[in-house]
């Protein structure tokens, strides 16, 4: 799709994601192996709670931060229709960005780089819920995260933030709360590695693309207008 502020969806597009014989490649496959099972027993309660928490997806997950923000910081009506505006088109052109590096690359989930690997063992291997049917490098909701994160500090100023908190449909009856917009974006990458649907590295790629697409929207869209220059004598 065409973005609303960036010139082309590939114009963050990372490099690609690690050589499949290369150390970091094997780490993060043992890692989310381990802790992505849906059967894991190195995985804790909150971490498993965690992954389902974060199951959830678009709009209705978040775009709560915002309008808590907005109360918080008890923004006027332009003010607070800028920041959702920005907020919106932000995690939009991230979107488009990430599914754009999704189908350059193709990269194939942990469900099948586990299922075909050396280990006849886990050829049943199962992660907490279904994988999405797209492909996995980078991490989606890493870079909604990170370009949510990067708006918020653009027009607040500051990393840290008036308490947030926030549910989800996929974990009901369970409240997160957050102060600090890194462990927001930390939180939301481990979720993903938890449920078995990310490798480490992609959540890291995904949650930088996101910051700078979201950094680069503060800066281009919906900036001040400068009022004119009045001249002596005339109104």
């Amino acid at each position: 799709m065409r973005p609303f502020a960036l010139e082309k969806p590939s114009q963050f597009r990372p490099g690609p994601p690690p050589p499949l014989d290369s150390k970091e490649w094997a780490a993060d496959l043992d890692e989310i192996k381990a802790y992505g099972s849906k059967t894991s027993t190195a995985r804790s309660p909150q971490q498993t709670e965690t992954a389902r928490f974060w199951l959830a997806v678009g709009p209705a997950a978040y775009h709560q931060l915002p309008r808590q923000l907005i109360v918080a910081r008890k923004m006027n009506v332009l003010d607070s229709a800028r920041f959702m505006a920005l907020y919106s088109i932000a995690i939009t052109d991230a979107l488009a960005s990430v599914f754009d590096a999704k189908y350059h690359y193709e990269l194939w989930r942990p469900i099948t780089a586990i299922r075909n690997g050396d280990d006849a063992s886990a050829a049943t291997w199962q992660p907490i819920d279904v994988t999405p049917m797209h492909p996995e490098y980078p991490c989606a909701h890493c870079i909604s995260a990170g370009a949510a994160a990067a708006v918020i500090e653009g027009v607040l100023g500051s990393r840290s933030i008036p308490e947030v908190t926030m549910t989800s449909s996929t974990a009901p009856g369970v409240t997160h709360r957050w102060t600090d917009l890194d462990a927001f974006c930390q939180e939301v990458s481990n979720g993903r590695i938890w449920a078995g649907f990310h490798y480490r590295f992609s959540t890291v790629v995904g949650t930088d693309m996101g910051n700078r697409i979201g950094r680069y929207v503060v800066k281009n869209m919906m900036q001040p207008v400068p009022e004119p220059a009045i001249v002596s004598g005339q109104r």
